[in-house]
């Protein structure tokens, strides 16, 4: 790839937890950050992993992020918790969270904690399946800055607010973590790097018609000008946009409306607040039966899928963290594709935070 670099990927690590070190966070905290964001570069979406330093960076330099924020138990059931996580790191709220969610599924078989006064917090998948990893399923949920426009509208009124669900079964967990909408925000900053128009439906001008202008469609989520990113299902109700756009409020029910934070189009209004909100959950699936034939079944089921017949011209078809698991495998322990214009950004953030930047192979 002629505009990307292979970094090592121990090497990476490094560096971005020496980055957040920087900024005060502890030894501790800087390795959970770290981990939940190059989760993203290993998985093989870029969109919301490294390139997204520079974003932390400067809501770290603003105030949006709290680098001394901690988040606090404000309401509290048996099964449930509601916490304020005063501007905290989202990474560090959503594994707080989950943690919390997975105890209460140890002792009562369910758990769900919802987060208000949050920040980004990278990919969903990260804490669905940090239950999964302790044989539970995990749910979990997020709002964000609004930019999908509801069906039928030109202002955008909901966020990404993406949905992921993980549970053990073999030989590869299932993973489904997906934006509510066609794609995520962190994708158009892509398209806009590497210098390329948008697919045709993905996004809508300021007036509400289809536009292919990544620069133009991000300038007008950030200038609150109109326009945005089309819900899961495309422009209009054709291909089931409307379908999107409900599973977008869906999510701000679970995450804002029960933790009593800001619904989406709120988010990212008030100077110096995000205020983003997060929805866990942790199932113990052995509060239906025998654990261990609830995951045969599981299995089975997905591996009649791969199996199944393909279209003409395909020879394989995935279920959901397949494609992930095989490609961290591959990264884990060897290099990461970075942006060139990303890397660039990781040569400003050291300078301006007086961290080496050791990134050679």
């Amino acid at each position: 790839m002629a505009d990307y670099r292979q970094i090592n990927t121990d090497k990476l690590r490094t560096f971005c937890e020496n980055i957040f070190s920087s900024y005060g966070f502890s030894e501790t905290e800087s390795r959970i950050i770290t981990d939940v964001l190059l989760r993203a570069d290993l998985y093989g979406i870029e969109s919301h992993g490294v390139q997204r330093l520079i974003r932390y960076h400067n809501e770290i330099k603003t105030g949006l992020v709290d680098v001394k924020g901690k988040p606090a138990i404000i309401h509290e059931s048996p099964i449930s918790a509601v916490i304020d996580a005063n501007k905290a790191m989202g990474q560090l709220a959503g594994v707080n969270a989950m943690e919390l969610a997975i105890k209460k599924a140890r002792q009562s078989g369910c758990g769900m904690v919802s987060v208000r006064n949050s920040n980004h917090y990278g990919i969903a998948g990260y804490y669905s399946n940090m239950a999964a990893d302790k044989d539970l399923l995990g749910i979990c949920m997020t709002n964000s800055e609004a930019i999908a426009v509801p069906t039928f509208g030109r202002q955008a009124m909901v966020g990404t607010n993406p949905i992921a669900v993980a549970m053990p079964a073999d030989p590869v967990n299932f993973s489904y973590d997906a934006a509510t909408t066609v794609v995520p925000r962190g994708k158009l900053e892509v398209y806009n790097k590497n210098g390329k128009p948008l697919p045709e439906q993905w996004a809508l001008d300021a007036a509400g018609h289809p536009s292919t202008d990544a620069a133009e469609v991000l300038q007008n989520i950030i200038h609150k000008a109109g326009g945005g990113i089309a819900p899961l299902g495309g422009i209009g109700d054709l291909n089931g946009g409307h379908k999107g756009y409900g599973l977008g409020v869906l999510v701000d029910l679970f995450t804002a409306i029960f933790s009593g934070g800001l619904t989406s189009n709120y988010v990212n209004i008030t100077p110096g607040l995000n205020g983003i909100c997060h929805y866990f959950m942790a199932i113990d699936y052995g509060i239906f039966g025998e654990k261990e034939q609830i995951k045969k079944n599981l299995s089975a089921f997905l591996k009649e899928l791969r199996g199944s017949k393909k279209a003409e011209g395909q020879d394989r078809i995935y279920t959901h963290g397949e494609k992930e698991a095989e490609m961290m495998a591959s990264r884990i322990h060897g290099s990461v594709p970075v942006n060139e214009k990303t890397y660039k950004e990781f040569l400003e953030i050291a300078e301006a935070r007086k961290v080496a930047c050791d990134l050679g192979q």
